[in-house]
């Protein structure tokens, strides 16, 4: 079982990840690059649900069956949210 630095490690990292979404948006990128933008932004998003799902709900630690079925989901999720963006603009 990980220890409670992990966790903080990970807390940190999440913050540090937020802390960067929320400057893309009020960098003003999204006006002059928009498709930079978002790419970032869904990357750091991607990045944050797999240090999520990977500790905090312990799927690093489950049988990789169970990491398979929710990480098609997360995949699926993502693919969803990307089509819905591109459907908007």
């Amino acid at each position: 079982m990980p220890s409670t630095r992990l966790y903080a490690g990970i807390y940190v990292v999440l913050f540090v990840f937020a802390t960067a979404q929320v400057a893309f948006e009020f960098t003003g990128l999204l006006e002059s690059a928009y498709w930079l933008a978002f790419g970032g932004i869904i990357l750091l998003s991607l990045i944050k649900a797999l240090f999520v799902a990977g500790y905090y709900q312990h799927l690093r630690y489950e049988p990789r069956s169970i990491t398979f079925v929710v990480l098609s989901g997360l995949i699926t999720a993502l693919v969803l949210t990307i089509a819905a963006s591109y459907s908007i603009t």
